[in-house]
């Protein structure tokens, strides 16, 4: 199937379901678990040895933080969880949304590529429930884990889109023509710092977390030449290997797993609140708060058209 465009019109837009609310996609952890080694945080041997326990912590800290979510005003959907799939849990890799177009993803390792088909049907549902309006795959050999490597950055109006351990160079400049705006793709050079969400938070108010060691020297150029000094707010090891870059903004505050104090004094003198939501037990996996939610009505606000160049995968009726 050749590549083709999709340019939604804004009346096509409008009748989507996304209101007022944030609303992000969640999975239940029902079947999450340390199964293999993807990234130096899995160790499978040793959640084994306290699975009773730590699969208990997970199910609890998962529901606070979706509690959190819906008790400050936002809407949340469920992905189904399925067995063997401990890693649909984290429904940021799923795809890359924009404007009611979702992007879906392509997986590096054989582990998660059973999670694409189940992906691919819920978002086709979610076309026909309307709250999307079209669904895209990616073009043949171009490899991108979802939004875990594909950030909106609302305030500058673009994506930053990590590479290097699990996401291809080549899938920049297939977000650019998909969705229409610029696409920026720093180098990511620490396994640790496998997606790009676990390095790097752009707020909408203009400031950006990041941790600049995760990056090589021209994708750390990539950030310091349109970010100014004042909008950087640059991590600590101890905050980065505690995934407060992997944080979720929703209406003034920033939920995260775990703030130390210097970043919540940084955060709170710029008028942003910090709400801790522990999720330790998901740091074994790599993942926090922003891999576990995937927003679904990011919105480009005010983009004259959405091209995608990318495959079709199901598409609305106009």
């Amino acid at each position: 199937m050749k590549p083709q465009s999709y340019a939604p019109r804004v009346d096509h837009i409008s009748r989507l379901k996304i209101g007022h609310a944030p609303h992000f996609l969640m999975c239940p952890p029902r079947y999450f678990g340390v199964r293999y080694r993807i990234n130096p945080w899995m160790d499978p041997e040793a959640w084994s040895k306290g699975e009773g326990s730590l699969k208990a912590e997970a199910e609890q800290q998962w529901t606070s933080l979706h509690e959190v979510l819906t008790s400050r005003g936002a809407d949340v959907t469920f992905l189904r969880c399925k067995p063997d799939l401990p890693d649909l849990v984290f429904t940021a890799n799923a795809a890359v949304i924009l404007d009611g177009v979702a992007l879906l993803s392509r997986f590096r390792h054989s582990e998660r590529q059973a999670e694409q088909p189940i992906v691919a049907a819920a978002f086709r549902r979610l076309v026909e429930q309307q709250y999307l309006a079209a669904v895209f795959e990616l073009p043949p050999n171009v490899t991108l884990e979802g939004a875990g490597d594909c950030i909106w950055d609302r305030h500058r109006r673009l994506f930053w889109v990590g590479c290097g351990p699990r996401s291809t160079r080549d899938a920049g400049s297939v977000i650019a023509a998909c969705f229409g705006v610029e696409a920026v793709s720093p180098e990511l050079a620490d396994a640790r710092f496998y997606h790009l969400d676990t390095a790097l938070c752009a707020l909408p108010t203009g400031e950006l977390i990041y941790y600049p060691e995760a990056f090589t020297e021209a994708g750390l150029r990539e950030i310091e030449v349109r970010v100014e000094p004042s909008g950087r707010l640059a991590l600590t090891h101890e905050e980065a290997t505690q995934f407060a870059a992997n944080a979720v903004y929703l209406d003034g505050c920033v939920l995260m797993s775990r703030c130390g104090e210097r970043l919540r004094r940084e955060l709170e003198v710029r008028g942003i609140e910090v709400i801790e939501t522990p999720l330790d037990a998901f740091w074994r996996s790599g993942g926090s708060a922003c891999c576990l939610t995937l927003r679904l009505d990011h919105s480009s606000y005010g983009a004259e058209r959405v091209s995608c160049a990318a495959v079709p995968y199901a598409t609305a009726s106009a």
